[in-house]
């Protein structure tokens, strides 16, 4: 039965659909598309307990599930807050949280002082220096397997570009690149054994990871105070904007978000991108045709079907309402974009790919507000460069074996993904 705005559920979840079950995320791309497309219609404010993890469980969050409530909630950060929890479910202390999380665990005013200092050092010229280091890093990345028939395109193609072009702007020497992919996928992949052990103290590696990434930050965050170069860590650690500039401990956290957060999710939208392409081969010949004409309407709906960050959480500080329904202060809401993404009240048919979609107003880049991703521009510009090498060097580039997908409710991952061409 389908439930209107104006008749609250109250804390209770249909027994059809558990969002908590690491399993369900698991499952078939199909199967969860199915079941939030039930939820949007039927249910579209579940409550779910809290998924088991090395923390005590907290009490449960509200589930939402349709584009308009996650566009509502981004709107109204004063009443949903990210300085209690943003990218985790369970409660971490706030140290814990703004370390892993930086400015995107924050509320303003600290929020927008930690945004306003660090946007201010992406200067035009820094700008379009990091727009020629892309081309030119996607085709040394094209051109090293163009010959070789096939590849992991995760690890070979995907996951290299955003890698190279978040360390060369960082500052970070080559000899590092392996050493931070490493850690951001530790960070990333704490429930995936392929990157973490099930039998392993969870937080000790999480905060080992954390602690080698800011470590090397630090060490480089020194030498530039003295030694400037051409790269964001001189222009941070040498920045004065309007009297104030980083702490050493915000500097650390904002690399460790921009690693993690810039590394993987571009690349997921990249071999996410391979995969709408070879199972779409029209919207392919489509791009073929005219590349420029469509490259922007093609990567926002790459971005759109990819979702790289399913949801992230918000937390309620009063007593409020949403969509009809009740909220209490103190309650955790899960803003689910991968669901947003695929609303038929907003998208018409949302699992078709359609390079030509316009309007397209995903948040794939997270909802209005505060916190709509800052590296935006930079994400878009490196799958449109990375698409237009690989189209124009291997056109017939192809998925050619079963993904092997990250265990994760928070990242729509790709590991390995099997390409020829």
């Amino acid at each position: 039965m389908a439930v209107g705005n104006s008749t609250p559920r109250g804390k209770a979840a249909p027994d059809w659909v558990n969002v908590s079950d690491m399993e369900f995320w698991a499952g078939p791309y199909e199967d969860r598309a199915r079941a939030f497309e039930r939820l949007r219609t039927e249910w579209p404010l579940p409550y779910y307990p809290e998924p088991v993890s090395p923390l005590p469980a907290g009490p449960g969050f509200w589930a939402v599930t349709r584009h308009a409530d996650v566009v509502e909630v981004s709107r109204r950060p004063e009443e949903f807050c990210s300085g209690q929890g943003a990218t985790h479910i369970p409660d971490f202390p706030t140290a814990f949280a703004e370390f892993f999380g930086s400015m995107i665990e924050m509320d303003d005013p600290r929020h927008h002082r930690l945004r306003r200092i660090v946007s201010r050092t992406f200067t035009p010229r820094m700008i379009k220096k990091f727009e020629q280091d892309v081309e030119k890093a996607a085709a040394r990345i094209v051109g090293e397997v163009a010959d070789r028939g096939e590849c992991d395109f995760v690890t070979d193609v995907a996951a290299r570009l955003p890698l190279k072009v978040i360390c060369d702007m960082m500052g970070i020497p080559e000899k590092d690149y392996d050493f931070v992919l490493d850690r951001t996928n530790t960070i990333i992949g704490i429930a995936d054994p392929e990157y973490v052990p099930e039998d392993a103290d969870h937080i000790t590696v999480l905060l080992t990871a954390g602690g080698e990434l800011a470590n090397l930050l630090t060490e480089l965050g020194t030498y530039r105070i003295g030694h400037p170069a051409d790269d964001v860590i001189s222009a941070l650690v040498n920045a004065n904007i309007d009297g104030e500039q980083l702490t050493a401990e915000e500097l650390a956290s904002f690399f460790i978000l921009l690693v993690v957060a810039g590394n993987e999710t571009t690349r997921n939208a990249i071999s996410h991108g391979l995969r709408l392409l070879t199972d779409n081969p029209d919207q392919r010949a489509l791009w073929l045709s005219d590349f420029e004409r469509h490259a922007p309407t093609a990567v926002e709906e790459i971005v759109r079907l990819a979702s790289p960050v399913v949801w992230m959480r918000r937390t309620a500080t009063r007593d409020t309402e949403l969509a009809g329904q009740a909220i209490s202060e103190g309650d955790k809401l899960l803003m689910y974009y991968w669901s947003a993404n695929r609303d038929a009240a907003v998208f018409p048919d949302p699992d078709r790919f359609d390079i030509t979609r316009d309007p397209n107003p995903h948040v794939g880049y997270g909802g209005p507000g505060p916190h709509f991703c800052l590296g935006a521009h930079l994400a878009r510009r490196e799958i449109t460069v990375m698409f237009r090498e690989l189209l124009g060097r291997l056109p017939n580039i192809r998925v050619a074996g079963e993904p092997q997908r990250l265990r994760s409710s928070f990242i729509n991952g790709v590991k390995h993904l099997p390409c020829a061409f």
